[in-house]
């Protein structure tokens, strides 16, 4: 059902883009450092708005690479702190 959901709402979003680069036909120059090129309007904001998204998404992946290497981290203290409890739980108490 999630699935479906997500499908209809990237269906959705692609027809409105779709939409939006129909509509906005006019040329736009995109001037970079070497050369230059023109392409319509709804195309260049709707690569643009894809290369954000790329962006957004490489940097939530790097955010939680870095929070998955510290859950491992903390996991495995946890680990050894709960056997270092077991082992001196088995050790014998001395009489004085």
């Amino acid at each position: 059902m999630l699935k479906l959901i997500k499908f209809i709402l990237l269906l959705g979003v692609a027809l409105l883009g779709a939409g939006f680069a129909s509509i906005n036909p006019e040329p736009v120059t995109l001037n970079y450092y070497f050369s230059d090129i023109t392409v319509p309007l709804g195309l260049m904001v709707l690569v643009m708005i894809g290369l954000g998204a790329v962006l957004g998404v490489a940097s939530s992946l790097l955010l939680m690479a870095r929070v998955r290497r510290e859950n491992q981290r903390l996991r495995r203290r946890a680990r050894l702190a709960s056997e270092e409890v077991n082992n001196l739980r088995t050790i014998p108490v001395k009489d004085r």
